[in-house]
């Protein structure tokens, strides 16, 4: 006996139901909502949470992914020292505390020498204040035929409503420049520990990394991290090669000016110029310049001016032979690098720009494969050569070609 079929029931105007209609029906019981619904808009509120708080969680932990990543290149760039230290029988940690100690020492005897001569010349201008302004007050009266007196001038500066604001609000900004300097110090302390820990147990790092990843993956992980060992090197090496020819340059001029402090002014100009991108040649040359200054006022026109010149030597000659054999990336690239980096993470990434770049562009060099170039004139350059050769040069040509 056959089964009845099943009969569905009709709808409003008495005509029987479509089978898809009643499977809605079947879906949503009564005209309720389906049972999935609830569910799915759980699941939405559950990923918009979880979203919000790993933005949170990277905003408030955005200084501290900064202070690792300074931390990884300073590790990277002390690398090679500690190796090297290492494979003569030194305990690596001892090597990297060897290099850190040293470098511990260079700055602290530069910051030392730098703020005893910052005093020095403070307590200097300050004395000889009095005299530049009867030299300025006097050559104004002269030159516009005005009666203005130093004492009146003097007077007027210091009862001014602007220098007594000024006081009180330093005074009250005081606690807050403590507090901005013991978090820098605590910034610094924090990058030179993890650059120590990165240095120290660089191979028990590396083999915690590969362990968790299949052979192929090892090959490629330990051949980034040795370009990117390279490459930080290079660049440090090349920053502190032309870092010193920087120095060396502006102490022969300030000495021949006669400026005081010529070698501390000298490391200043060198180090700050090489290691603060696209600005730092001309924040590291305001000091020279206050400090001619103070010597005569010519002076520090000359000082501006050399700071200038030697820029555009140090650009278009100098920068472009030794990075090339150094980091190998091109001026233009490095110029594209800094702006990005700053535009991303600040003077970090401004700092970081070029190591980083040199060494993605020699890891993907790696992998990109390259064919030889057509000897075509339009890509070897030899177009204006060739039209400018004589006709009896071209006709020599052609027949070597055919011959």
């Amino acid at each position: 006996m056959a089964p009845a079929e099943e009969t569905l029931p009709p709808d409003a105007d008495g005509v029987p139901a479509a089978p898809e209609a009643a499977a809605a029906r079947e879906a949503r019981p009564d005209g309720r909502m389906p049972r999935w619904l609830p569910r799915a808009m759980v699941l939405a509120l559950a990923l918009v949470a979880c979203f919000r708080l790993a933005t949170w969680a990277f905003d408030q932990l955005t200084g501290l992914l900064l202070n690792i990543l300074i931390a990884f290149f300073l590790a990277l760039a002390v690398e090679p020292a500690v190796d090297r230290m290492a494979a003569r029988g030194v305990r690596r940690g001892l090597a990297t505390g060897l290099v850190f100690l040293g470098i511990l020492i260079g700055v602290a005897g530069f910051f030392t020498l730098l703020g005893s001569m910052l005093a020095d010349q403070i307590v200097t201008m300050v004395e000889e204040f009095p005299k530049y302004l009867d030299q300025v007050v006097s050559w104004i009266n002269e030159t516009f035929h005005t009666e203005l007196s130093r004492v009146e001038i003097q007077d007027s500066l210091l009862h001014s409503e602007w220098l007594q604001s000024y006081v009180k609000n330093s005074a009250n900004n005081v606690l807050d420049v403590s507090a901005q300097v013991l978090g820098g110090l605590f910034k610094v302390l924090t990058v030179t520990l993890f650059a120590f820990y990165f240095a120290a147990d660089g191979p028990r790092l590396r083999r915690a990394l590969c362990s968790v990843l299949p052979p192929s993956r090892q090959t490629e992980v330990l051949r980034a991290w040795e370009i990117a060992v390279a490459k930080t090197g290079g660049y440090i090496y090349s920053r502190g090669l032309m870092a010193l020819i920087s120095g060396i340059a502006h102490y022969v001029l300030l000495e021949w000016l006669g400026v005081p402090y010529a070698p501390a002014l000298a490391v200043w100009v060198g180090l700050i110029s090489q290691f603060i991108p696209t600005i730092g040649t001309y924040l590291a040359g305001a000091l020279p310049m206050l400090i001619a200054f103070t010597v005569n006022p010519w002076y520090a026109l000359w000082v501006l001016v050399f700071v200038v010149v030697y820029q555009q030597f140090e650009n278009y000659l100098l920068q472009p032979r030794i990075t090339a054999r150094t980091v190998d990336i091109h001026p233009a690239v490095s110029f594209g690098s800094v702006i990005a980096g700053t535009a991303l993470l600040g003077a970090v990434g401004a700092l970081i720009a070029i190591p980083a770049t040199a060494t993605l562009q020699a890891f993907l060099g790696a992998y990109i494969k390259r064919y030889d170039v057509t000897d075509d004139p339009r890509v070897q350059g030899r177009t204006r050569r060739r039209r400018g050769m004589s006709a009896l040069a071209r006709a020599r040509d052609a027949l070597k070609r055919r011959g």
